[in-house]
């Protein structure tokens, strides 16, 4: 399937269109730093990770409207400290002045973080998004436990990107942030990539914790597979979670058309409700769309 094949999919399926929850936009600077990262992917991943969409940002704009993407968040995320706040206003900034974007935040372990993240909240971000992998950080560090606390009591999600792929981190994989849920157990979290590549663990969080979903990013892909493969046997834990598994593509740093990642999901064959669900209900609720189906 091309992109343009795109809205008669989900239109096939009954759609109005398409929610993903896994959309990086960033300011200029900020989003060439992490395509020059992505440039050298075979030093730091041992593959090489070209990037489909790097083109302006009006252009990739429009390309999320052709495809139909009708609501998505521009996920930010920090990789030293003083940073979190800033990009945070940004990307409040950006959703304001862009049709079909959501507030979106983030954080780091600082002594200001539940003040900017209060902040935040009172002036309307729907979701935040964490990556433990860049950020080096540790999730249970003591400035966070605030934090943590305050997105389960406002239940607005979070992005985490705790899974060890593509590459390990200090904090990554499911023990360091299952002990952040342990904690907080109402917290409404999603975790990125189906937590790859400890997939079956962190669909054990899932399973324990009634708020945590994972989002579809970049998972069943031909270029994740042949990296880090999902286990066939998990398949039926994917069908009993379908209520928490929402669609996300990472996009634009994907080195794929982002038809792909639906024709992915579709290969689960997991039926058209899953997928009716997954790429949209799931993302419209999280996301607080009103109304949640547009008409």
């Amino acid at each position: 399937m091309h992109d343009d094949k795109v809205p008669a999919w989900w239109r096939g399926l009954g759609l109005p269109g398409l929610v993903d929850v896994h959309v990086h936009f960033l300011p200029d600077p900020v989003m060439n730093a992490v395509w020059d990262y992505f440039d050298q992917a075979e030093r730091h991943y041992g593959v090489a990770w070209p990037i489909h969409y790097r083109t302006p940002v009006d252009d990739r704009l429009a390309t999320l409207g052709a495809l139909g993407v009708r609501a998505f968040p521009a996920l930010v995320y920090p990789h030293k400290p003083g940073m979190a706040a800033w990009l945070s206003e940004w990307a409040r900034g950006f959703a304001a002045r862009t049709p079909g974007c959501v507030p979106s935040g983030t954080f780091y372990p600082e002594p200001d973080a539940a003040t900017y993240v209060g902040a935040a909240l009172e002036a309307g971000t729907r979701i935040f998004k964490v990556h433990l992998q860049v950020g080096g950080y540790d999730p249970r560090a003591e400035e966070l436990d605030a934090v943590w606390g305050q997105l389960a009591e406002a239940g607005v999600p979070v992005v985490v990107h705790c899974g060890s792929g593509p590459v390990p981190g200090r904090h990554t994989g499911p023990g360091p942030f299952g002990e952040v849920l342990r904690r907080h157990p109402t917290l409404t979290a999603v975790i990125a990539h189906l937590g790859m590549p400890e997939y079956a663990e962190h669909l054990a969080l899932a399973e324990r914790y009634p708020n945590v979903h994972l989002d579809t990013t970049m998972a069943c892909t031909p270029f994740t597979e042949a990296l880090m493969p999902l286990p066939p046997e998990l398949r039926p834990r994917l069908a009993g979670l379908r209520d928490r598994i929402v669609l996300g593509s990472d996009f634009p740093n994907i080195p794929h058309p982002y038809a792909v990642q639906l024709e992915s999901l579709e290969r689960l064959d997991l039926g058209d409700d899953w997928l009716r669900t997954v790429c949209w209900h799931n993302g419209a609720r999280l996301l607080r769309l009103d109304p949640p189906i547009p008409t």
